[in-house]
């Protein structure tokens, strides 16, 4: 069975309805995928080792990602450089502001790290609407069917 491992930085009330949202679309019931939620600070290099395909979500912090986030990438990036080359990803970014910084800061990594984008970054920006739970369960469904049906 494959592995989609989603990551997310959730420190407020509306961030955890996304996270739970991710966790929902991936672990649709007519898929048929290990779903591995954890928090950036709780994920490991071993965790990014054994995952078929991950899921960030991420807040934007003064026009980039979350330090916790950031952080991540700090622990696992070196350690997957040569064994995760190719792996999907698909992000969601809460933003306040515009998104642009995190989302390019992310684009830039992903290129060093060989991931494939497999969607573009969303950017689920501006005050808070409930449609964004919806659309982070949708790129969850997504990214979770992709990988089992072996797409990427």
């Amino acid at each position: 069975m494959k592995t989609v491992l989603i990551i997310t930085h959730a420190p407020s009330e509306n961030t955890a309805k996304l996270a739970n949202a991710a966790s929902k679309g991936a672990g649709h019931p007519d898929i048929d995928v290990k779903v591995i939620c954890k928090r950036p600070q709780d994920t490991e290099p071993e965790d990014v080792l054994q995952a078929d395909g991950i899921l960030l979500g991420t807040t934007e912090n003064l026009s980039y990602m979350a330090g916790l986030t950031k952080d991540f990438f700090d622990r696992c990036y070196y350690p997957v450089l040569e064994e995760k080359q190719g792996l999907p990803i698909a992000v969601y970014i809460r933003a306040g502001f515009d998104g642009m910084g995190t989302r390019r800061a992310l684009e830039t990594i992903f290129t060093g790290l060989r991931w494939q984008l497999v969607q573009p970054i969303m950017v689920l920006k501006g005050n808070w609407q409930d449609e964004f739970i919806d659309e982070v369960e949708t790129l969850a469904m997504t990214l979770a069917a992709g990988v089992e049906a072996g797409m990427y």
